[in-house]
């Protein structure tokens, strides 16, 4: 589930980046379903121009300022579980409210419950459901 998560932003926004003030958060934005298949699923803001298109895209209104074109990938590994990795976004990723983002290309186990921080106040948690994850 993708929402604009109030807590999360006002955490960023209490750590005072450089564009801290210039953020506001959306009036408006719809929870989101995903379901999680394939191999690989790529968070972050498309582009046609670099041809990135990600499975989970962020570039949908109200787009969030601090997400990266390919800010995060979640690996399915071979016994079910997922992973996500962090291939260098310029805002990093954090997990489960954490303060510390997730090492550059160091994958972080994730599962039911987990809750994936990215940009300005998009949180994405996971959710098990039968053999799918949302």
């Amino acid at each position: 589930m993708i929402t604009a998560d109030r807590g999360y932003y006002d955490s960023v926004v209490a750590l005072g980046g450089p564009d801290a003030a210039g953020l506001a958060f959306p009036p408006y934005c719809p929870e989101r379903r995903v379901v999680l298949f394939g191999h690989q699923v790529r968070i972050g803001r498309r582009s046609v121009s670099r041809a990135i298109l990600p499975e989970i895209d962020l570039a949908v209104p109200p787009e969030d300022p601090g997400v990266s074109h390919l800010h995060a990938v979640l690996l399915a590994q071979p016994d079910g579980t997922w992973v996500v990795i962090d291939p260098g976004s310029t805002n990093g990723t954090t997990v489960n409210g954490g303060t510390e983002p997730l090492r550059v290309n160091v994958p972080f186990p994730v599962g039911d419950g987990d809750r994936i921080h990215v940009g300005a106040w998009t949180t994405i948690t996971l959710s098990a459901q039968g053999e799918a994850r949302s």
